[in-house]
């Protein structure tokens, strides 16, 4: 009888440890199915970008909103055609958000949330280039690419919206007015629209990469950056007869010489930072000093740190030298017609960085994928970063068999529309990708509450 009841428990034994066994292998097998699913969901979502109908509905996009460029918080004509392409797709959205804004939600409307951003605004720059679809209003074009920008969004709405059934959450398209210095970025945060977002992708064209390459780093990739605008006031007299007055042109000069000893003085030398005086106004005549002169710049760092000290001793060093030549100053951080910004450093999250390493790699190749060092220029897409974790990055557009491109900024600056199809399909890679990771990192603790019931 006690050998039976062994023996029984032997047999029992033995096949609990082959049902577990068995459900080791299932999970593991279903883990492999579920990471080739991730790898092949790059090229597939590239494939359906390159579809000519695809491109050539985002050229016409791209067109469309190079030929009517607005400055930030008027983009109404360019919101209005966003808002139609998206009531097209069937894509549900807020409008308006800060002005202009849109946020619109493709997915099952439920957690986790995941947004990639497109900026909408032009610049004040007179165009030069002669093509057909040259900007239409006088004095505005999109000279940074923000046309492009918003067209691979739209790009990847539409490739998200043909493949349903692979988002396990939401995807959130954020199309930001005023990015060229307006701080879209920030009042689109401050609207609460983009309260539950757990990440955030956005990209910039790069004129000087090659076509079908992307460029980035974990960390501090682009700078944080303020404006300083100060007037600083003497008296004005003769200039035969200095003495009955006091100049502050000389004041202003001396200015200018000390504020370069910030950067070459007192910051750490391997700690980037630049002070740049890019702006001195003062007199109208040959003979006469004039009562007073209005200089004014930008600083950049890449640490908020750095940035504050930066600003603290801009405005002593201004305030102090004046002083010295019997002049008084006023420094502003603001104007009256709307705040200079203090725009963070654009950092990017380690893990983010891991995530689109891979993505970028299996769309492109890994020969593809660029390191780029950091650069001096600013954008407001760190805001979102200083809400939650965000990624930036660039992708190429020069042909090698093709004249080379003008820098952004550049009345001559065009866009190789070439470029459309693959930052469509990062876009929409990157988010649908991130959400099937995050489910799948919720399944081994819904395993372990099981397992413990």
């Amino acid at each position: 009888m006690k050998t039976s009841m062994i023996f029984s428990k032997l047999v029992f034994f033995v096949l609990i440890l082959q049902l577990l066994n068995s459900t080791v292998v299932l999970s593991s097998s279903s883990s492999l199915s579920s990471s080739n699913g991730l790898t092949e969901i790059p090229k597939k979502f590239l494939d359906f970008a390159k579809r000519k109908e695809v491109v050539d509905w985002m050229v016409g996009i791209r067109r469309k909103i190079h030929e009517n460029p607005e400055l930030g918080y008027e983009e109404f004509e360019t919101s209005k055609l966003i808002r139609l392409e998206l009531d097209k797709l069937g894509i549900p959205y807020k409008y308006p958000v800060s002005v202009t804004g849109i946020v619109g939600f493709v997915g099952t409307g439920e957690p986790p949330f995941v947004a990639i951003r497109a900026d909408m605004d032009a610049l004040p720059i007179q165009e030069t280039v002669d093509w057909e679809h040259k900007s239409k209003n006088p004095g505005k074009m999109h000279a940074c690419g923000h046309d492009a920008h918003v067209s691979m969004v739209l790009g990847a709405a539409k490739i998200l919206k043909q493949h349903l059934q692979e988002l396990k959450g939401t995807v959130v398209l954020v199309f930001q007015p005023a990015e060229e210095g307006g701080g879209g970025a920030k009042k689109m945060l401050d609207a609460g629209v983009l309260d539950n977002v757990d990440a955030i992708f956005g990209l910039h064209v790069l004129h000087s990469a090659p076509i079908g390459t992307v460029a980035c780093k974990p960390g501090p990739v682009l700078a944080g950056s303020g404006l300083f605008d100060a007037v600083i006031s003497g008296k004005g007299g003769h200039a035969a007869i200095p003495q009955h007055s006091i100049d502050p042109i000389l004041a202003a000069s001396n200015v200018v010489v000390s504020l370069q000893h910030l950067v070459s003085r007192e910051a750490d030398p391997l700690d980037s930072q630049v002070v740049t005086v890019a702006k001195f106004q003062g007199g109208g005549a040959f003979n006469v000093i004039p009562d007073s002169v209005r200089i004014g710049g930008t600083f950049r760092a890449f640490s908020k740190a750095s940035l504050i000290q930066l600003k603290k001793r801009i405005e002593e060093v201004i305030k102090g030298q004046a002083a010295v030549q019997r002049c008084s100053a006023t420094v502003d951080f603001y104007n009256t017609k709307k705040p200079m910004l203090f725009f963070p450093p654009t950092v990017n999250d380690k893990d983010l960085h891991e995530h689109f390493l891979k993505v970028a790699g299996d769309m492109l190749g890994n020969d593809k994928v660029k390191d780029m060092k950091p650069v001096m220029g600013s954008e407001d897409f760190a805001f979102y970063q200083e809400a939650f974790p965000g990624y930036f990055f660039f992708i190429g557009m020069q042909d090698e068999n093709s004249p080379k491109l003008s820098s952004v900024h550049n009345p001559n600056f065009t866009i190789n529309e070439d470029v459309l199809p693959y930052g469509a399909a990062l876009h929409a890679s990157l988010a649908t990708t991130y959400l099937l990771e995050a489910e799948s990192k919720l399944r081994p603790t819904e395993g372990n509450l099981h397992d413990e019931l």
